[in-house]
């Protein structure tokens, strides 16, 4: 099961932002590149209902409804996902709205906690972390509601090379899908499939290697 977009178009006041997006992705690990204002970050926010087709459709498997139930969103400043001032209290918030049973939210929080490795973090005040904690806590805050699919959007900008690493291993043990818009190509040099947003359009899709040069050099000239 993936996400399938048919012929999806964005405008916003009279500018059209993305055309005519036909895909089907399937892939376990996804890469989006292209320089700032193609669109990737449009195209991304679509995956989970942040942003809505002008025309087309988005789809996760067969259905248009509640995209955010199955496509969890990792914003590029982790500031503007956590809300509670601990961590715990954080990520009990993004299960209130499933009206869970309170053992399940528990279970649920000592789990991704444990996964990783985040612990020792459980009792802190959000807003005393380090940035690098603050990436993992938001990184929690999404695998605590189970998604099907997880978009992350310039993960590792904010971070020094030491979380940026830790980030990446994580990223690569992650059972989920992953879709990762990044102008960090390292990144994604070893995912299974990346697409080039230029001009609003996909301007190439296929494997790092052929991918990812090509933008380098378009980026040369």
């Amino acid at each position: 099961m993936g996400m399938r977009f048919d012929r999806v178009c964005v405008t916003k006041a009279a500018r059209e932002i993305l055309s005519e997006i036909t895909l089907e992705l399937t892939e376990h690990r996804i890469g989006v590149i292209g320089n700032n204002g193609s669109g990737k970050s449009t195209f991304l926010r679509l995956f989970n209902g942040l942003e809505t087709p002008s025309s087309g459709t988005v789809r996760f498997g067969d259905t248009t409804d509640d995209l955010r139930r199955h496509v969890g969103f990792m914003f590029q400043n982790p500031d503007n996902q956590i809300v509670y001032p601990m961590v715990e209290e954080d990520l009990a918030f993004g299960l209130k709205s499933r009206k869970l049973p309170k053992a399940e939210v528990t279970e649920r929080i000592e789990r991704v906690l444990h996964d990783l490795s985040l612990t020792h973090l459980r009792d802190r005040l959000t807003h005393q972390l380090s940035g690098g904690e603050k990436q993992m806590v938001a990184l929690a805050g999404v695998l605590v509601t189970k998604p099907d699919l997880i978009c992350f959007d310039e993960p590792t900008t904010l971070l020094d090379l030491r979380n940026k690493m830790q980030f990446m291993r994580t990223l690569a043990t992650l059972p989920q899908p992953a879709v990762v818009v990044s102008h960090d190509l390292d990144l994604l040099a070893g995912f299974d499939r990346i697409l080039h947003i230029a001009d609003g359009r996909i301007h190439a899709d296929g494997r790092p290697e052929e991918v990812i040069p090509a933008y380098r050099a378009l980026c040369e000239m």
